[in-house]
């Protein structure tokens, strides 16, 4: 596919080969980023781990400090008290049966997040071919399946992602936006990577991060250098 002119623009301010700490990546994407909305910052992650092993997976949540600046639509599936605790907590959908019929019959998606007690879990379960595919299915190692859901719906308001290895062993998680500034895209980082690597599989062998890749949404990707990761 043939590129644009302001997308060549951008590459330009890329060093070819270069491998950048991501003070300096900040800086630049900062400056790349330049669409009439406020972009999306990316980490494309590769890991030296195979995907197709149970004991090699790698999944995780963490809240980062400076939040992703997206609002986050919740839905909660709980009863009784909990649920009180989820609407009182700020999640947008609060419910159960109607809200797996609704999803079922009327193919409605409009949330980004899950969260349902475990007591729930037999009902969500009927909805795992549809919300697995799209990273929406709650899950008791993310903090998803919970009974303080009021702490996990605080946690995703306030920023909380969830990371995960696709099929080709890469970890795409959003970070932040372009209107952030540089300390606030630098430090997300760090603790984001940080808990990637204290998430390292004891069955992984040889090196761990294979390549890091930062990019906004209209912008090319830049290569971070993981010597010090």
């Amino acid at each position: 596919m043939k590129k644009g002119k302001n997308y060549l623009a951008k590459r330009d301010m890329i060093e070819a080969g270069k491998l950048y700490e991501i003070e300096e990546a900040a800086s630049i994407l900062k400056k790349m980023a330049t669409a009439k909305f406020d972009e999306t910052i990316e980490l494309h992650i590769r890991l030296g781990v195979d995907s197709r092993h149970a004991d090699q997976q790698v999944r995780g949540a963490i809240v980062l400090p400076n939040g992703t600046g997206k609002k986050v639509r919740v839905l909660v599936f709980a009863k009784g008290e909990k649920a009180s605790d989820a609407e009182a907590a700020g999640a947008d959908y609060v419910g159960a049966e109607e809200y797996v019929e609704k999803i079922q019959k009327e193919g409605w998606f409009d949330f980004d997040a899950v969260v349902a007690t475990p007591d729930m879990m037999g009902l969500v379960g009927r909805l795992g071919r549809v919300l697995g595919p799209k990273g929406l299915m709650p899950n008791p190692k993310s903090g998803s399946v919970t009974m303080d859901v009021k702490k996990a719906v605080e946690e995703i308001k306030s920023g909380k992602v969830e990371y995960r290895l696709d099929k080709s062993n890469i970890i795409h998680v959003s970070i932040g936006k372009a209107s952030f500034e540089e300390n606030q895209i630098i430090e997300n980082y760090n603790v984001l990577m940080d808990a990637i690597k204290k998430a390292k599989p004891a069955a992984a062998k040889g090196q761990y991060f294979k390549s890091v890749n930062i990019a906004s949404t209209m912008s090319p990707g830049i290569k971070l250098s993981v010597a010090k990761l």
